[in-house]
C-alpha cells in the first residue's frame, strides 16, 4: 500500500508540530485558533475500543486542522462516561474536574497567545463543556464547542448515513463509519450483526446505559461504511468554516465582558 493511501495509525493521535510549526502558523492569521479534541475512555460494544470517542474527535480534529489554519492540540482522553460504569474499562473523571482541565488549557493557550479554542468532542456525556463554553464566553474568552447537533445533522445527511441521531446513539453507524474509514485495524468482528435499537432512553441519567442495552450497542453499526465516514468527516470541516470566521472577527463586541 502506497503512503499516500495509508490511513493515519492511533499514534497519530499526538500532533507532530514543533514550536515553530506553531509560530509560523500563527504568523499569518489575524487570530490563533486551537483545536482540542474531547474524546472518552469507555465501553463501546464488543467491536470498537474503549478509545472510540477520543479516536473519533482526533479524527474530526485532524480534518479541521487540513482545512484550517488552526493549531491542532492532543486530545482530552479520559472524560464523563459515569453512565457507562456498568461496563470493565470504562473509566470517568468528575464533571468539576474535566471543566478544570478545560479553563486551564485554555488560559495557558491565552498566555501563549492563543486566544480561541474549539472543543471538538466526541462524547455525548461531556455535557459540562457546553456550560464551559457558555461561561468562557460570558467572561469575554473565544470559545466555541463542535461539532453542534445541526453540523452533525448536515453531515449525517450528506453522508447518507440512514440512522438518525436519536437512533444513532452509541457505537451506531455514524461512530463505525468514522473508524472503518481512520482506523479499520482498530474495529472487532460483529459490528455486522450487533443493532440495537432503544429511542425512549427518558431516565438515563438516573438509570445508566445497562437500563436500555446489554451489549453497550445503541443504533445500527450494521449500516456503517469508510465511504459514510469519509463523508462524515469532509461536511463537518466544510461546517466548521463558520466557526472560523465568528472566532476570528475583528469585531471585538465578541469580547465584551459585563463588568457590572
Amino acid at each position: 500500500m502506497s503512503g499516500s493511501h495509508m490511513r493515519p495509525a492511533a499514534h497519530s493521535l499526538v500532533p507532530a508540530d514543533t514550536t515553530e510549526d506553531v509560530r509560523t502558523r500563527g504568523a499569518g492569521v489575524s487570530r490563533q485558533v486551537a483545536v482540542l479534541p474531547v474524546g472518552s475512555f469507555e465501553q463501546h460494544g464488543p467491536f470498537l475500543p474503549l478509545a472510540t470517542d477520543t479516536l473519533v474527535a482526533c479524527a474530526i480534529a485532524r480534518e479541521l486542522a487540513a482545512a484550517h489554519p488552526v493549531h491542532l492540540l492532543p486530545p482530552v482522553t479520559i472524560s464523563c462516561s459515569h453512565e457507562h460504569a456498568a461496563w470493565p474499562g470504562t473509566v470517568s473523571i468528575s464533571s468539576v474536574t474535566l471543566h478544570a482541565v478545560i479553563r486551564d488549557i485554555a488560559a495557558s493557550l491565552r498566555r501563549s497567545g492563543v486566544d480561541a479554542l474549539v472543543l471538538v468532542n466526541g462524547h455525548g456525556g461531556n455535557y459540562v463543556l457546553g456550560n464551559v463554553v457558555q461561561e468562557s464566553s460570558a467572561r469575554g474568552e473565544r470559545m466555541a464547542l463542535f461539532p453542534a447537533p445541526e453540523d452533525w445533522e448536515a453531515a449525517r445527511v450528506r453522508a447518507g448515513v440512514e440512522t438518525s441521531l436519536l437512533t444513532d446513539m452509541h457505537a451506531g453507524e455514524i461512530e463505525t463509519s468514522i473508524l472503518l474509514h481512520a482506523h479499520p485495524e482498530l474495529i472487532r468482528p460483529g459490528y455486522e450483526t450487533s443493532d440495537f435499537v432503544a429511542d425512549d432512553r427518558r431516565h438515563l441519567l438516573t438509570l445508566g446505559m445497562s437500563a436500555y442495552t446489554d451489549s453497550g450497542v445503541i443504533g445500527r453499526p450494521s449500516l456503517g461504511s469508510a465511504e459514510k465516514g469519509e463523508r462524515l468527516l469532509a461536511s463537518l470541516a466544510d461546517s466548521f468554516g463558520a466557526y472560523v470566521s465568528l472566532l476570528t472577527s475583528a469585531d471585538d463586541s465578541i469580547a465584551d465582558t459585563d463588568d457590572a
